[in-house]
């Protein structure tokens, strides 16, 4: 096969090899999206060709024939991917009655069976305080998580203490997730069901897109994530109104309102695109926590067992990094000058390492340490 042969793409072959991606936009942004990639391996086209130049003749036939491995691996990869969609999907709806179960439960819908008796026989006589299910579950169980708590402010909780369920699901056109927040009537805000919707480039390797949220419809004087400030107009002035300015608050129900991205990047400086870069991150680190750690092990985060198990893991961690600390230590006792040496490299490892206990709460970590000034404040009173 020549030279040529090898620099030529063809349209459908690119296309071919991006399934996800192109499935989760329109038309006319895959064709951009493929004709862009098109481009691109034709201007790599040239590098590539230059490496297998500088190969001998058997080496070049034998990465050739590897080539043609990868190309089996990236088939059965493909595979693998649609394989455990649906495995998911089976396992969603296996959780379905056990969700069910959990919220008849929590809400009071039902009565534990073996229990059933003993509760009626307590709640008899007038004095005697009916307490149904089991009162701020889901508000004790977000609060117990680290990524989620943080973004709970003291006067969220009155309106958490509403909150009946928490349920996701999975989209396909395009492809993402969305959560459903499930509220009992209450006096912040109308709204019986909060969504939030993530819309992703790849469901495997995700890119993020967009996010919808829902528009809160708050009571008069009840919004969370705004707070009124009128001041009394200067003295000697008259028929002078008081000046009245409204501030953003620090509240988890700004999780909702989603960041908003500017369509025309090009007027925007650097600490611009990173501060929205940091948003989408923690908002998605947000996103993913809820639907990957609290939704399925609820009860786990409201008992609080579910900090001792991350705890468990981190202790782990640091008894590998120190080990591995000793036996750099004991290999060069020797020579102190490239001990030392050792020792701030192997400082500098365990502080990488401490610092990025997994990809997405080490994301969530630098977000939340990035807007740390940048946060609204708390809004103490309304």
């Amino acid at each position: 096969m020549s030279n040529d042969n090898k620099d030529t793409f063809n349209m459908s072959d690119v296309d071919a090899s991006l399934p996800a991606a192109a499935a989760a936009l329109s038309a006319e942004d895959r064709a951009d999206l493929v004709n862009a990639l098109k481009n691109k391996l034709q201007s790599l086209a040239g590098q590539h060709s230059n490496v297998l130049e500088t190969l001998s003749p058997i080496v070049r036939k034998r990465v050739e024939f590897l080539r043609e491995i990868q190309s089996q691996h990236d088939e059965l990869e493909s595979k693998f991917r649609e394989e455990r969609r649906a495995l998911e999907a089976k396992y969603q709806k296996l959780y379905e009655p056990i969700y069910a179960k959990r919220y008849e439960i929590v809400n009071g819908v039902k009565e534990v069976e073996e229990f059933a008796d003993e509760v009626a026989i307590n709640q008899e006589g007038d004095e005697a305080t009916e307490e149904k299910g089991v009162p701020d579950f889901w508000l004790t169980a977000m609060k117990t998580n680290e990524v989620v708590g943080e973004e709970i402010t003291e006067r969220d909780e009155g309106a958490l203490k509403f909150l009946k369920d928490i349920k996701w699901y999975r989209i396909d056109d395009p492809e993402g997730f969305k959560l459903e927040f499930y509220f009992d009537t209450n006096p912040y805000f109308k709204n019986s069901v909060l969504t939030k919707t993530y819309h992703m480039i790849d469901d495997d390797d995700p890119i993020l897109e967009k996010t919808i949220g829902t528009e809160i419809e708050w009571y008069p004087g009840k919004c969370l994530t705004k707070k009124v400030l009128k001041k009394k107009p200067k003295k000697g002035l008259k028929n002078a109104k008081p000046i009245t300015k409204i501030e953003n608050c620090a509240s988890f129900f700004n999780f909702f309102s989603s960041p908003n991205i500017p369509e025309e990047d090009d007027d925007l400086d650097d600490d611009a695109v990173e501060e929205i870069q940091d948003r989408m991150e923690q908002d998605y680190n947000i996103g993913t926590t809820i639907r990957d750690k609290i939704i399925p092990h609820a009860v786990s985060w409201f008992t609080g067992e579910a900090v001792d198990d991350d705890d468990l893991d981190v202790e782990e961690d640091d008894d590998d990094d120190d080990g591995d600390v000793d036996e750099d230590e004991d290999g060069n006792e020797d020579d102190d000058d490239e001990e030392e040496e050792e020792e701030d490299n192997d400082e500098g490892k365990r502080s990488r390492k401490k610092s990025s206990g997994g990809p997405k709460k080490s994301r969530g970590a630098r977000t939340r340490e990035s807007q740390q000034s940048e946060r609204a404040p708390e809004c103490k009173q309304q």
